[in-house]
């Protein structure tokens, strides 16, 4: 598995925008999520070496700005995709996107597979977020918007789901606003649930990304805009 971070408030790569928000590129063909802003993201994507026009799926996790910011931007450019979208985002708003896609998939709060390896855990509360899962074999990995129905609650849902553990989780885990006891419960428990691997980014916090740093220690894969995964 490939993860190129393309959007995010943190930085890897000085040669590139970073707003607030997140988006990754998996395996040069899925885009799951658009950031805040569509035109530092095209320009970011095309900085690194990516093609819209090659892009054969976008998944939105759900409807804040900082996330569904760069839509307009990449439909624009690639009206081929097949769009993965939460429930949560407005009824108008699917219905245009629809006009915008060669297919449009929209996500209730069931978990499911999409396609090949790649399941959503189905829109969970609150807000209405979705979160990606992978299945790799023996394990799975997990990747969030900001995880605001609490990161270790995806990871139990995906753990559900496959029936496997989830090695490495990535992106946003909404913890920016936590107390240094909750994120020390957070990362024990996902340790107790066999994550040995993580990128808190975006929403983590910075106080929260120094703690799974220390806790990780080289198990943890730091995060930015301009960052290249290969898991």
């Amino acid at each position: 598995m490939k993860f190129s971070i393309v959007f995010d408030n943190y930085i890897a790569n000085e040669k590139l925008e970073s707003f607030w928000g997140f988006s990754c590129v998996i395996n040069d063909y899925f885009l799951f999520d658009t950031g805040s802003n569509g035109r530092a993201l095209v320009r970011n994507i095309a900085k690194m070496g990516f093609d819209i026009n090659e892009f054969k799926y976008l998944f939105i996790s759900h409807p804040h700005w900082d996330h569904i910011g760069g839509i307009d931007s990449i439909v624009d450019v690639n009206r081929k995709m097949s769009l993965i979208l939460p429930n949560s985002l407005s009824k108008l708003y699917i219905k245009d996107l629809k006009t915008l896609s060669r297919e449009t998939i929209v996500v209730d709060s069931s978990p499911k597979k999409l396609f090949g390896s790649f399941y959503t855990t189905g829109v969970m509360e609150p807000i209405g977020e979705q979160s990606l899962v992978i299945d790799e074999g023996e394990f799975s990995v997990v990747v969030t918007g900001c995880a605001h129905p609490g990161i270790v609650n995806i990871v139990k849902r995906a753990i559900e789901m496959l029936g496997k553990p989830v090695l490495y989780a990535l992106g946003g885990f909404h913890l920016m606003r936590s107390s240094e006891a909750a994120i020390i419960e957070t990362i024990s428990e996902l340790k107790n649930l066999g994550v040995e691997y993580v990128t808190p980014t975006h929403c983590s916090g910075d106080i929260a990304i120094e703690m799974f740093k220390e806790a990780y220690g080289e198990n943890y894969i730091p995060g930015g805009v301009g960052r290249v995964i290969e898991f």
